[in-house]
């Protein structure tokens, strides 16, 4: 006669597949986070020092092509990364073909590692965020952007001031991938380029890869936006890998 108080072979095989199901999804949640560690001798921007309603100290604006410059300012940001302050680009100026950008002032690499946190805030038109390198002027420059109003992170090079996509390896007509880029929401893009060789994170999960010779020698490294996106941006991270 069974014990009434007793478990079932079913109860324990039960909480057997449960304690199985935690462990797969932890060890899940530990491999997407599969980018290289910062390397040792990045430089970071916080923009904690800067004065809030004032252009940064470290980074110089550059011309975003049509609809007049762009407007790059400190703003007090309670619940940025690294409180109390983050970097805005506050224009809204609903031109498509627009592409505001800010680079350091000082770092100038080939071979970089480059991330930043963003949050984008409005657009109609876009709502991006992206990161510049081997930039020689506003343009001629490498830029890897993420949009949450397309839900996708997409690598480009602007030559001559013309963008063109560069695609993914394997696939060199597609438009980046499609990843889901959180509207309102702090994110982190991350680009490490060696030669001709470079990979793209998302929230440290590598998306994709590309390949490309047109800029080859070294760039100031930056943070961009395009068309009307509203954008606020964080720790700004870059070194050479």
């Amino acid at each position: 006669m069974k014990n009434a108080s007793s478990p079932s072979r079913h109860a324990f095989r039960s909480v057997a597949t449960v304690c199985l199901l935690v462990v797969v999804n932890t060890a899940a949640l530990v491999a997407a986070d599969d980018a290289p560690p910062t390397p040792a001798n990045a430089t970071t921007v916080t923009f904690d020092d800067d004065a809030a309603d004032t252009p940064p100290n470290d980074l110089l604006p550059g011309r975003p092509g049509k609809g007049g410059n762009a407007e790059w300012k400190i703003v007090q940001n309670v619940d940025s990364p690294s409180a109390p302050h983050s970097m805005a680009q506050m224009s809204a100026v609903q031109i498509r073909a627009r592409y505001p950008h800010i680079v350091h002032s000082s770092f100038v690499a080939a071979d970089v590692d480059v991330s930043v946190k963003f949050k984008t805030l409005t657009g109609t038109l876009d709502q991006s965020a992206g990161i510049v390198f081997r930039y020689r002027d506003s343009k001629n420059y490498y830029v890897v952007r993420a949009s949450a109003l397309d839900n996708n992170v997409a690598a480009y090079k602007h030559e001559l001031g013309r963008p063109t996509n560069l695609g993914v390896k394997g696939k060199e007509t597609a438009f980046g991938v499609e990843t889901r880029v959180l509207p309102r929401r702090w994110n982190t893009l991350r680009v490490i380029a060696k030669g001709t060789h470079v990979q793209v994170y998302l929230n440290g999960k590598k998306l994709f890869e590309f390949e490309d010779d047109t800029f080859p020698g070294p760039g100031r490294v930056g943070v961009s936006t395009k068309a009307d996106s509203v954008t606020h941006f964080d720790d700004f991270v870059a070194g050479e890998p």
